[in-house]
Protein backbone atom coordinates (compact mmCIF):
# COMPACT_ATOMS: atom_id res chain seq x y z
CA UNK A 1 0.00 0.00 0.00
CA UNK A 2 0.86 3.65 -0.23
CA UNK A 3 0.45 6.23 2.54
CA UNK A 4 0.74 9.88 1.58
CA UNK A 5 0.27 12.97 3.74
CA UNK A 6 -1.42 16.24 2.84
CA UNK A 7 1.78 18.23 2.19
CA UNK A 8 3.12 15.62 -0.23
CA UNK A 9 -0.30 15.28 -1.84
CA UNK A 10 -0.29 19.01 -2.58
CA UNK A 11 2.88 18.61 -4.69
CA UNK A 12 1.63 15.44 -6.37
CA UNK A 13 -1.62 17.03 -7.53
CA UNK A 14 0.20 19.51 -9.76
CA UNK A 15 -0.07 18.74 -13.48
CA UNK A 16 3.54 17.62 -13.89
CA UNK A 17 3.35 14.81 -11.31
CA UNK A 18 -0.24 13.60 -11.76
CA UNK A 19 0.52 10.87 -14.30
CA UNK A 20 3.42 9.48 -12.29
CA UNK A 21 1.30 9.46 -9.14
CA UNK A 22 -1.55 7.67 -10.93
CA UNK A 23 0.82 5.03 -12.34
CA UNK A 24 2.12 4.41 -8.84
CA UNK A 25 -1.36 4.17 -7.31
CA UNK A 26 -2.46 1.66 -9.96
CA UNK A 27 0.25 -0.70 -8.75
CA UNK A 28 -0.89 -0.50 -5.10
CA UNK A 29 -3.63 -2.47 -3.42
CA UNK A 30 -4.58 0.52 -1.25
CA UNK A 31 -3.75 4.20 -1.12
CA UNK A 32 -4.32 6.12 2.11
CA UNK A 33 -4.17 9.91 2.14
CA UNK A 34 -3.96 11.36 5.63
CA UNK A 35 -4.15 14.96 6.82
CA UNK A 36 -5.50 16.08 3.46
CA UNK A 37 -7.58 19.23 3.08
CA UNK A 38 -11.17 18.99 1.79
CA UNK A 39 -10.08 20.50 -1.52
CA UNK A 40 -7.26 17.95 -1.90
CA UNK A 41 -9.70 15.11 -1.24
CA UNK A 42 -12.13 16.25 -3.90
CA UNK A 43 -9.35 16.96 -6.44
CA UNK A 44 -7.92 13.50 -5.87
CA UNK A 45 -11.29 11.84 -6.46
CA UNK A 46 -11.83 13.95 -9.62
CA UNK A 47 -8.37 12.98 -10.84
CA UNK A 48 -8.97 9.26 -10.38
CA UNK A 49 -12.39 9.50 -12.05
CA UNK A 50 -11.19 11.43 -15.08
CA UNK A 51 -7.74 9.95 -15.72
CA UNK A 52 -8.22 6.32 -14.67
CA UNK A 53 -11.87 6.15 -15.77
CA UNK A 54 -12.62 4.32 -12.52
CA UNK A 55 -15.81 4.30 -10.51
CA UNK A 56 -15.12 6.01 -7.22
CA UNK A 57 -16.53 5.47 -3.75
CA UNK A 58 -15.92 8.11 -1.11
CA UNK A 59 -16.41 7.42 2.59
CA UNK A 60 -16.48 10.26 5.07
CA UNK A 61 -17.68 11.13 8.53
CA UNK A 62 -17.51 14.90 8.82
CA UNK A 63 -18.05 18.26 7.17
CA UNK A 64 -14.52 18.19 5.73
CA UNK A 65 -15.50 15.14 3.62
CA UNK A 66 -18.60 16.64 1.98
CA UNK A 67 -16.89 17.87 -1.21
CA UNK A 68 -15.16 14.51 -1.69
CA UNK A 69 -18.46 12.63 -1.19
CA UNK A 70 -20.26 14.85 -3.69
CA UNK A 71 -17.57 14.44 -6.35
CA UNK A 72 -17.45 10.64 -6.10
CA UNK A 73 -19.77 8.36 -8.04
CA UNK A 74 -21.04 6.85 -4.80
CA UNK A 75 -20.84 8.60 -1.46
CA UNK A 76 -21.12 6.92 1.92
CA UNK A 77 -21.56 9.00 5.03
CA UNK A 78 -20.80 7.71 8.51
CA UNK A 79 -22.87 9.30 11.24
CA UNK A 80 -20.76 10.01 14.24
CA UNK A 81 -19.20 12.54 16.55
CA UNK A 82 -18.27 14.99 13.80
CA UNK A 83 -21.90 15.69 12.90
CA UNK A 84 -24.31 14.78 10.16
CA UNK A 85 -22.97 16.87 7.24
CA UNK A 86 -21.36 13.87 5.51
CA UNK A 87 -24.51 11.79 5.95
CA UNK A 88 -26.69 14.53 4.49
CA UNK A 89 -24.45 14.84 1.40
CA UNK A 90 -24.06 11.10 0.79
CA UNK A 91 -25.96 8.51 -1.21
CA UNK A 92 -25.83 5.96 1.59
CA UNK A 93 -25.51 6.39 5.34
CA UNK A 94 -24.13 3.93 7.85
CA UNK A 95 -23.73 4.23 11.58
CA UNK A 96 -20.26 2.69 11.88
CA UNK A 97 -17.37 2.04 9.52
CA UNK A 98 -17.63 -1.72 10.06
CA UNK A 99 -21.00 -1.73 8.24
CA UNK A 100 -19.30 -0.69 5.00
CA UNK A 101 -18.38 -4.29 4.15
CA UNK A 102 -22.00 -5.46 4.34
CA UNK A 103 -23.20 -2.39 2.44
CA UNK A 104 -20.86 -3.12 -0.45
CA UNK A 105 -20.80 -6.90 -0.58
CA UNK A 106 -24.40 -7.75 0.27
CA UNK A 107 -26.60 -4.78 -0.52
CA UNK A 108 -24.43 -3.72 -3.49
CA UNK A 109 -24.75 -7.17 -5.07
CA UNK A 110 -28.49 -7.35 -4.47
CA UNK A 111 -29.00 -3.82 -5.81
CA UNK A 112 -27.03 -4.60 -8.96
CA UNK A 113 -28.98 -7.79 -9.74
CA UNK A 114 -32.31 -6.12 -9.01
CA UNK A 115 -31.54 -3.14 -11.23
CA UNK A 116 -30.39 -5.27 -14.15
CA UNK A 117 -33.48 -7.44 -13.93
CA UNK A 118 -35.74 -4.39 -13.68
CA UNK A 119 -34.19 -2.85 -16.79
CA UNK A 120 -34.95 -6.05 -18.69
CA UNK A 121 -38.45 -6.15 -17.21
CA UNK A 122 -39.27 -2.59 -18.30
CA UNK A 123 -37.77 -3.20 -21.74
CA UNK A 124 -39.91 -6.28 -22.36
CA UNK A 125 -43.03 -4.64 -20.89
CA UNK A 126 -42.68 -1.70 -23.27
CA UNK A 127 -41.89 -3.95 -26.24
CA UNK A 128 -45.05 -5.91 -25.50
CA UNK A 129 -47.22 -2.81 -25.28
CA UNK A 130 -45.75 -1.15 -28.39
CA UNK A 131 -46.05 -4.42 -30.32
CA UNK A 132 -49.73 -4.58 -29.37
CA UNK A 133 -50.27 -1.00 -30.59
CA UNK A 134 -48.37 -1.68 -33.81
CA UNK A 135 -50.49 -4.68 -34.79
CA UNK A 136 -53.69 -2.86 -33.80
CA UNK A 137 -52.85 -0.14 -36.32
CA UNK A 138 -52.91 -2.77 -39.08
CA UNK A 139 -56.36 -3.84 -37.85
CA UNK A 140 -57.80 -0.31 -37.89
CA UNK A 141 -56.11 0.74 -41.15
CA UNK A 142 -53.62 3.18 -39.61
CA UNK A 143 -56.42 5.59 -38.72
CA UNK A 144 -54.86 6.58 -35.40
CA UNK A 145 -57.77 5.14 -33.45
CA UNK A 146 -57.02 4.66 -29.80
CA UNK A 147 -57.01 1.01 -28.83
CA UNK A 148 -57.65 1.50 -25.13
CA UNK A 149 -59.41 3.95 -22.90
CA UNK A 150 -57.16 6.13 -20.79
CA UNK A 151 -58.24 4.48 -17.55
CA UNK A 152 -57.21 1.07 -18.91
CA UNK A 153 -53.81 2.50 -19.86
CA UNK A 154 -53.44 3.96 -16.37
CA UNK A 155 -54.43 0.64 -14.81
CA UNK A 156 -51.98 -1.20 -17.09
CA UNK A 157 -49.13 1.07 -16.05
CA UNK A 158 -50.12 0.89 -12.40
CA UNK A 159 -50.23 -2.89 -12.36
CA UNK A 160 -47.23 -3.61 -14.55
CA UNK A 161 -44.86 -0.80 -13.61
CA UNK A 162 -45.35 -0.40 -9.88
CA UNK A 163 -46.50 -3.64 -8.29
CA UNK A 164 -43.97 -6.10 -9.84
CA UNK A 165 -40.91 -3.90 -9.12
CA UNK A 166 -42.00 -3.45 -5.51
CA UNK A 167 -42.56 -7.18 -5.03
CA UNK A 168 -39.34 -8.01 -6.86
CA UNK A 169 -37.35 -5.42 -4.92
CA UNK A 170 -38.55 -6.72 -1.56
CA UNK A 171 -38.39 -10.44 -2.18
CA UNK A 172 -35.54 -11.07 -4.65
CA UNK A 173 -32.27 -12.19 -3.12
CA UNK A 174 -30.41 -14.43 -5.54
CA UNK A 175 -27.69 -15.34 -3.03
CA UNK A 176 -27.97 -15.27 0.76
CA UNK A 177 -26.21 -12.57 2.77
CA UNK A 178 -24.01 -15.13 4.52
CA UNK A 179 -22.63 -16.48 1.24
CA UNK A 180 -22.04 -12.98 -0.11
CA UNK A 181 -20.06 -12.06 3.02
CA UNK A 182 -17.95 -15.23 2.76
CA UNK A 183 -17.26 -14.89 -0.99
CA UNK A 184 -16.43 -11.27 -1.87
CA UNK A 185 -15.65 -12.41 -5.43
CA UNK A 186 -19.41 -12.54 -6.10
CA UNK A 187 -19.50 -8.75 -5.83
Amino acid sequence: GLVIDGRTLEHVLHDSLQNIFLELTEKCRAVVCCQATPLQKSVLVKLVRSKLKAMTLAVGDGANDVSMIQVADIGVGISGQEGMQAVMASDFAISQFRHLRKLLLVHGHWCYTRLTNMVLYFFYKNVTYVNLLFWYQFFCGFSGTSMTDYWILILFNLLFTSVPPIIYGVLDKDVSAEILMELPQLY
